[in-house]
């Protein structure tokens, strides 16, 4: 990926300049964002320095936070899909869904039958979103869904590794709230989910256990099944940490963010069994680092994250969007795969059942630094 060296990487220049090929007028593409919760992130991608699209207006309630950002950024603000203009080539429905009673669905195929071009963002039940292909066939238009952590660095850097091996288990953990989206990402890794089998799940405290099967794998699959009804962006232990095990070794991606692991197969070659000392086998295996990073060591701070990463992420979405537009690509294609993920995801959800409800505030995020501090005394080497 990128720097990295592992093959599969898409060439985001190329991408770039696909989505420059311009909208109906023949200049930019322009972009219509419904809704200003996690639809920031799109804004932010859109109105980025040398952005080959062209945000063209904002659809939300009118709230203030809405009218702020269409303020800053020098656009119309509309609260109905009556008063969308008619030039709109390509719309991101960042709304929730109906399986938070949301109108995301409904709004898309109001604007598909405009003939607007859709990327609405995940999770969707499956019959939400037979029905949106359905109708983005009936007016011939595209019509995408996004996961958005596909699109981040470290998660496609892990899925370009992942491809490559032949799995033999899975384990996986996750916060429900980005459960849906763990589901794309393995489905990335493993070339696809079926055949899989989710029974019910075991455990107890925050985490819910379902061990099964994924893409005909073994898979342990381990849930904090718990939410904040009025705060549902915080309280989660982690997003995502995924491990693919293969015969050579395994695969960790230890946070949504990175960083890639890959641990060689941990192995004591028969000579060791003869020599004096353990390390004397002249077997190559033993120079294996433990472990390797794959790509950047470290991951980017939050703030980072929210600035640049993930809306880069969202470009990234946006772009293939228009470029399957450009290219008249059938939305089944990838709407095939997509009925497959709310489908396994749905049966995770109907095991698991309703989240634990929480309450109270978020807890403090914990620096590094002030744990290295609070444990320093056993951290220090001892004197030799």
């Amino acid at each position: 990926m990128r720097a990295d060296g592992v093959a599969g990487a898409e060439n985001a220049a190329g991408a770039e300049n696909a989505a420059g090929a311009g909208g109906a007028a023949g200049g930019r593409p322009r972009v219509l964002v419904c809704g200003t919760g996690f639809g920031r992130v799109h804004l932010a991608a859109l109105t980025a320095p040398g952005s080959p699209f062209e945000l063209a207006g904002i659809l939300a309630r009118g709230g203030e936070r809405s009218q702020a950002c269409a303020e800053e950024a020098g656009v119309p603000l509309h609260t109905g899909v009556e008063t969308v203009p008619g030039d709109i080539d390509l719309a991101c429905v960042v709304l929730l869904g109906d399986v938070n009673g949301g109108p995301g669905s409904t709004v898309a195929r109001r604007l598909m039958a405009r003939g607007v071009h859709v990327l609405q963002e995940g999770p969707l039940l499956r019959d939400e979103l037979a029905a949106s292909l359905r109708e983005a066939r009936a007016h011939r238009v595209i019509y995408q869904v996004n996961s958005h952590y596909v699109h981040l660095p470290s998660v496609r850097r892990f899925i370009a590794a992942a491809r490559v091996l032949r799995p033999l288990y899975v384990e996986a953990a996750c916060g429900v709230q980005v459960s849906y989206h763990l589901f794309d990402i393995l489905g990335r890794a493993l070339g696809g989910l079926r055949p899989y089998d989710l029974p019910a799940p075991t455990g107890s405290g925050p985490f819910r256990t379902i061990d099964g099967t994924l893409a005909g794998v073994p898979f342990t699959l381990r849930v904090q099944n718990q939410l904040h009804p009025a705060d549902p962006d915080n309280h989660a232990h982690l997003l995502h940490r995924i491990t693919i095990g293969a015969e050579g070794g395994t695969l960790t991606l230890a946070d949504t963010h990175g960083p890639v692991l890959w641990s060689p197969r941990p192995h004591l070659p028969a000579e060791a069994r003869k020599t004096t000392r353990l390390d004397a086998a002249a077997d190559p295996g033993l120079d294996l680092p433990a472990t390797t990073v794959i790509g950047p060591a470290d991951a980017p701070a939050y703030r980072e994250l929210l600035a640049t990463v993930w809306p880069e992420a969202a470009r990234r979405a946006i772009t293939d969007t228009w470029k399957a537009a450009r290219d008249r690509i059938d939305p089944l294609r990838s709407g095939q795969y997509y009925l497959s993920v709310s489908g396994v995801w749905q049966s995770m959800a109907t095991a698991l059942g309703f989240p634990e409800r929480l309450s109270g505030p978020p807890p403090r995020p914990m620096p590094a630094d002030e744990l290295i501090a609070a444990a320093r005394t056993e951290l220090e080497e001892p004197p030799a």
